[in-house]
């Protein structure tokens, strides 16, 4: 149970990290797109966030159904690391907006959860 909470842990500084950039700025697709080092550190998250959502599934596969599209997330890191040249700005972006909110929710309840 420990190393499951480290893992949902390590999901949710990912989340809220990726969402502190946004923070003092508006969600802008085309700032986004022309900012590498953005691009790059969100990349990163979504890399953590796909492993350890990985390594909580090969631990309980039951508990994909905590996590919703469990296993696009796992496949979104593996295309990160091995196929980063087929990374598609629209693609991250559209992570950005329609599905790291309702991860965060899923998230904190897992935390609120184990409380």
């Amino acid at each position: 149970m420990k190393e499951f909470l480290k893992w949902i842990y390590d999901i949710y500084l990912a989340l809220n990290e990726i969402d502190s950039y946004f923070k003092n700025t508006e969600k802008d697709f085309f700032e986004y797109r022309k900012n590498t080092m953005l691009k790059r550190a969100i990349e990163r998250y979504l890399e953590i966030i796909g492993e350890a959502v990985n390594r909580i599934l090969k631990r309980d596969s039951s508990f994909e159904k905590n996590i919703s599209n469990a296993k696009a997330i796992i496949g979104l890191r593996n295309q990160v690391i091995h196929a980063y040249d087929n990374i598609s700005d629209e693609n991250i972006w559209s992570i950005i907006i329609n599905h790291i909110p309702k991860l965060q929710k899923e998230i904190n309840k897992l935390i609120s959860d184990a409380k």
